[in-house]
């Protein structure tokens, strides 16, 4: 058996690092024709950890990534709404890290070339269709600018983790259309400077009607700056053209943000003085009732893309991974079966996290207080809301998802 990866992202890599444990050939096809630096910040909650810490990444992660102490909820006045401690400081056996993205693909391909070989990654092959037999699957490429000018692929089994916008997914689905535009733009960048309340936490403020502001530190510099990437929502009935690296303008979105100045953070100043700003409208696509199609199947983005909330985006991608590549060892004779598996296993528990990230994130709690608050401060948070009612927010949400704390320490 050898298995076509077709989309070499986080979970295409990941991907590539199971099936390699678990003894099964493999190989990764990439569309772009070199990997670029892309992308900002993003949160691998515990439940990611102890996935890729299994590959035999503890180590590269702890170098590259910052661990958090704890999620610090605010409303617009920048008062306190709720904390809680994070990662091993909540008790999971595994660390919370804030890492750029950039770095996180990059010690995954390091990995990907040191354990399977320096041809074990295939760039410049954008796949164009799949056909497929009782036999297996021949995936026809194009190059980037539209001609099928390279040899199509034979291989066992094709796994297609090209992202939202999945040519493998919309060969089954060619009626689908773009990504779904969830009425929220975002706006992402990083900025060096002062650590912010301790320089610590993960800080979620306001509500989305007023814009929302989430900022997390990336790393510490020797002179006591650190690297800090920030996010900011805001509700828009615009949608351009999803490119995730499309340059972003200060202008569009500072004027919302123009009293955010607090002792602790002048929001304005953060702003101003980012390095890199990023824009691109919150996108999903809804869920499908099928992943699996004979010896091809879906996984991450391509099959369930998602809000980014609660670092699942990538985390479910990494899950993906862990559950199919055991299976296509454990089926090695049927992969039609390890792929239906695979889905049956997945499908079910992606579809509820991709709506609940529509309807019911962590940083709902903000969104509650802000109704009952009516948009006012607040003299006391314990008049509006009680802590247990907030706990049981958060906990619902990582139960959806499989990052409570039992599930992650396996007690």
């Amino acid at each position: 058996m050898e298995v076509a990866i077709l989309g070499g992202g986080i979970g295409g890599l990941v991907a590539a690092l199971f099936l390699h444990r678990e003894g099964v050939p493999c190989r990764v096809y990439e569309a772009t024709t070199e990997y670029k630096p892309l992308g900002v910040g993003l949160n691998l909650f515990s439940h990611a950890v102890s996935t890729l810490t299994d590959l035999g990444l503890g180590d590269a992660l702890a170098k590259s990534g910052f661990e958090p102490a704890s999620f610090l909820y605010l409303n617009q006045y920048g008062q306190e709404i709720y904390s809680e401690p994070c990662g091993r400081h909540a008790g999971f056996d595994f660390p919370h890290y804030s890492i750029h993205r950039a770095s996180l693909h990059s010690l995954l391909h390091d990995a990907v070339i040191t354990r399977l070989g320096a041809d074990s990654i295939v760039m410049g092959r954008r796949v164009k269709r799949l056909d497929q037999d009782a036999d297996g699957v021949t995936v026809f490429f194009e190059d980037l600018q539209g001609k099928e000018t390279i040899q199509p692929l034979k291989a066992s089994v094709a796994i297609g983790c090209d992202g939202i916008h999945s040519a493998v997914r919309r060969q089954f689905y060619p009626a689908e259309g773009g990504p779904t535009f969830g009425g929220i733009y975002m706006w992402r960048g990083v900025t060096r400077g002062k650590p912010v309340l301790g320089g610590n936490q993960i800080i979620r403020a306001g509500p989305l009607r007023t814009g929302k502001l989430l900022v997390y530190p990336l790393h510490n510099y020797d002179d006591g700056t650190q690297l800090l990437n920030w996010v900011v929502e805001k509700q828009s009935e615009v949608c351009e053209l999803v490119d995730w690296s499309k340059p972003g303008k200060l202008e569009d979105f500072l004027p919302w943000f123009k009293d955010w100045t607090y002792d602790w953070l002048d929001v304005p100043e953060l702003f101003k003085k980012a390095s890199m700003i990023l824009e691109y409208p919150m996108v999903d696509r809804d869920p499908i009732p099928q992943w699996s199609f004979g010896r091809i199947t879906l996984l991450g983005d391509a099959a369930h893309p998602m809000y980014p909330r609660g670092g699942n985006g990538a985390a479910q991608s990494i899950i993906d991974a862990s559950v199919l590549a055991p299976l296509l060892k454990k089926y090695g004779n049927d992969p039609v079966q390890a792929l239906q598996v695979y889905e049956l296993e997945r499908r079910a528990k992606t579809t509820k996290i991709v709506n609940t990230n529509r309807s019911q994130p962590p940083d709902f709690i903000i969104e509650s207080v802000d109704k009952l608050s009516q948009g006012k401060p607040f003299a006391h948070i314990d008049d509006l809301i009680s802590k247990e009612e907030m706990n049981t927010i958060v906990e619902n949400y990582r139960a959806v998802t499989g990052a409570t704390l039992s599930a992650v320490n396996k007690v």
